[in-house]
Order: structure tokens, then C-alpha cells, then sequence
């Protein structure tokens, strides 16, 4: 039986482990210490490299997790109870989570249609309307690298600039992904990186924060060690957090940090073997990067059906309740009450994913989009309808570093095979 297609899982080169005993044998094993360090060095040296050999001089700070990483740069823009926030619609709820946690409002942004990112129009309509409506203007922005297909990073900048909101850049899912040749998260104030395992590179769990200099690397620093002030006691002045990277997670990353350029190329080239493979399969269409500034390291490959276009077995699509929670290894802990919601994926899409699931290989809808989220019911939207219209007709591919060009045929033919002719 063929073993599971995964859809993204990073892969560990065994480097780490070197990093890892050191850190055993000097006995770091704390949220601090030389590997966090050497991990914060590694990660300012590729991110302060720019094609045009114009360094950038960004610091990084190492966290607990991409999460972390945004609730400290919110913390660090003085967002606080009452404030809103701009956020990309279409993304994972940690962008717009930390949000929430400071008793902010978050301000859902629907996205464009080539990059499926924020889109600049409605950003800046956003911006004019709720100063109108509110009388102060919005304390961040927050565009979001969507299965690292980078963000018109120029275009955002100059609207955030012309009402000097400071922009935190979501780049958890971009990390080695370009724009105008310039790597995302170093374009706002404070960028955001993620080491989950399905990630570019893994500490198993963690992040970082893309800081501007190194007084906010400082401050940041300072609330992720629970704002602990200068004295040989515990004095707190302020309320700060424990969001500190391990010593044991750094040292995974500094290996990881040694394959990286392999990974970002073995993502960049299941995508082309995608697209080949699949570009004569109608009414199956690949996200490309739309234009030569856009540089993505495909973290995910992703696709949309045509709406038209017939499954096999599609008419079973959403009959039964699902006993397995999307991306969730700990799997079910809410069941569902019922088998579908307002807003879904079509039924194509579906029954697409249960014949590759079924081929043992994992699929994933798109990311449901924040204004569609019964969480998020009362938030202030404004929107395209762009992201629902991917939400219903797009489906994420496995990209991973253990994805074979031999994998990728295998999905290609399975999606083939699924595909009604008649």
C-alpha cells in the first residue's frame, strides 16, 4: 500500500543534532543561549540579503511561535482595547487571533484576484471609512503571504506611509519568498516568521519577529521574558509574556537553516512540475506567481477548480459529518453539528479531496476566509468577494521536501482519474 502523500512537512537534515547535543552538553537547555542566538544571527543574514546587494539592517527575534511573533508586534504598535486593526481576510486565524487577545477589533481586508492577497483599493477605502466612522485612525495593518505568494509590498507601503499606520507583515507562510527581490517581512515595521512543522523550515514549534533596529528588537525582547526589569529580584513593571525560543528549538534551526535555499528550490520546482503536468487538463487551473516581481516559494501548490467541472462521486460531497479536523494531529476536539456551513468549498472541490484522501493523499481546502468566520460575525468587512470565491473553488496541493517528482505524478494521475468525462 502506498504510503501517505503528506501535505507539507519539513524535512530534517541531521545537522541538527549536532546543535542539539551541544546544547545538551553545556547544559542550555532554557528558553535563552547560544543556539537562540546563533538562530537570530542566521536568520538577519538571509533576510538582510537583497538581489540588488543594497543590505538591508533588520535584527530578529527568536519566539516560541509565529503567533507569539504577532501578538508582540501588535503589542509593540500600542494596539490595545478599543483600537482596530487592518488584517488580510483571507489567512489562518493566527493573523487576526492576537488581534482579539488585546481587546482590539480586527478590520477584515478581502483580497485581489492575481497574488489572492490584500487588495491596496480596499485597503485604503478601508483606512478613509473607518477614520470617518471612528474618528481615529487604525493602529497596524497586517498583509498576509498567502501560501507565500507575496503581497504588492510596494503598493502597501506607500498607503501605510501616506497615513502612517505602521505595517506588520504575516510572512509565516513566505519565509524565502521575494518581491521585487526583496525578501518579505522586511518591509514594515515588524515581520512575521513561522517554524511549525508544516512549515519552509521547522524548530518543531516556533517563530520569529523581523525587527527594524535594535531598540525594538530590545523591546520585543523584553515582553517575551515576562518584562522583567533590571534588578536582582523580580520587578515588573509592565505585563510581559513567556515567548522565548528554546535553546533545543534554535538548535534545529540552525540546521534547518543550512537546507533552506534546497527546500525553497524543491518547493519552487514541484510547482513547475505541477503546472506541467497539469496544463492540459481542463478546467484545472495552478496559482502562479502573476508578474517577474513576484518571487513565491510556493510553501503550498495550490489550484482551482472550474466550477463546471465534474467529480466522480461528487454528489456524495458533504453527506456525512467529518470525524477528522483539518490539519488538526490531535484531531477532533469540537465535533460538528452539521455537515456544512454558509460558506464552503464546492462540491467539486470536495469530492476531489475524498478521492486523493482515499488515494492516501492529502489535500486541503483553502483557507476559509476571517470575515466568513462565526467567530468573527461582528467584525467590520470590507470585501470583493474575492477570497470566498477561492475559498469555493480552490485546493491546496502537497509540496513538501518529501514530495517526489514520482509523488507528484502519482497526485496529477489520481486527480486525472477523479475527473468525470462524461
Amino acid at each position: 500500500m502506498r504510503e501517505r502523500i503528506l501535505l507539507c512537512l519539513a524535512h530534517m537534515s541531521g545537522k541538527e543534532q549536532d546543535f542539539i547535543k551541544e546544547a545538551f552538553d553545556q547544559n542550555w537547555v532554557v528558553p535563552l543561549g547560544p543556539n537562540v542566538n546563533g538562530f537570530e544571527k542566521d536568520l538577519e543574514a538571509f533576510v538582510n540579503n537583497r538581489d540588488n546587494n543594497s543590505p538591508l539592517h533588520k535584527e530578529v527575534v527568536a519566539l516560541s511561535a509565529g503567533t507569539a511573533a504577532v501578538h508582540l508586534a501588535l503589542i509593540a504598535c500600542g494596539v490595545g482595547p478599543g483600537d482596530e486593526v487592518l488584517v488580510q481576510s483571507f489567512t489562518f486565524c493566527a493573523s487576526s487571533h492576537p488581534i482579539t487577545y488585546l481587546g482590539a477589533t480586527p478590520v477584515f481586508i478581502d483580497s485581489e484576484r492575481d497574488t489572492w492577497n490584500m487588495d491596496p483599493d480596499l485597503l485604503e477605502e478601508a483606512i478613509k471609512d473607518r477614520i470617518a466612522k471612528t474618528g481615529k485612525k487604525p493602529k497596524a495593518i497586517i498583509p498576509v503571504a498567502l501560501y507565500g505568494m507575496p503581497y504588492q509590498a510596494d503598493r502597501i507601503m506607500e498607503i501605510a506611509n501616506r497615513y502612517e499606520i505602521p505595517v506588520i507583515e504575516d510572512a509565516a507562510e513566505g519565509f524565502g519568498s521575494r518581491f521585487m527581490g526583496q525578501v518579505l517581512g522586511t518591509f514594515g515595521k515588524y515581520g512575521v516568521l513561522s517554524f511549525n512543522g508544516n512549515k519552509m523550515i521547522t524548530t518543531s514549534g516556533g517563530g520569529a519577529l523581523i525587527c527594524e533596529n535594535a531598540e525594538d528588537k530590545r523591546e520585543i525582547m523584553w515582553y517575551a521574558t515576562q518584562a522583567r526589569e533590571s534588578y536582582p529580584y523580580y520587578q515588573h513593571e509592565a505585563i510581559g509574556y513567556n515567548y522565548r525560543m528554546s535553546n533545543i528549538c534554535a538548535g534545529i534551526g540552525r540546521g534547518q537553516m543550512t537546507i533552506l535555499d534546497d527546500h525553497i528550490a524543491h518547493h519552487k520546482h514541484v510547482q513547475e512540475l505541477y503546472c506541467e503536468l497539469l496544463k492540459d487538463v481542463k478546467g484545472v487551473t495552478m496559482h502562479c506567481n502573476p508578474g517577474a516581481d513576484y518571487d513565491s516559494n510556493f510553501w503550498l501548490c495550490t489550484a482551482e477548480l472550474d466550477p463546471e467541472l465534474k467529480i466522480k462521486g461528487q454528489e456524495n460531497a458533504y453527506k456525512q459529518v467529518i470525524t477528522g479536523a483539518v490539519g488538526g494531529a490531535a484531531g477532533v476536539i469540537h465535533a460538528a453539528s452539521s455537515a456544512v456551513t454558509d460558506c464552503q468549498p464546492n462540491d467539486n472541490v470536495e469530492a476531489l479531496r475524498m478521492a486523493l484522501d482515499a488515494a492516501n493523499i492529502e489535500s486541503r481546502p483553502l483557507w476559509k476566509p476571517m470575515h466568513k468566520q462565526p467567530v468573527y460575525k461582528n467584525a467590520p468587512a470590507y470585501v470583493n468577494g474575492v477570497s470566498e470565491s477561492l475559498f469555493a473553488t480552490g485546493i491546496c496541493l502537497p509540496a513538501g521536501p518529501y514530495v517526489t517528482d514520482d509523488d507528484v505524478r502519482y497526485i496529477v494521475d489520481n486527480i486525472k482519474a477523479a475527473i468525470d468525462n462524461q
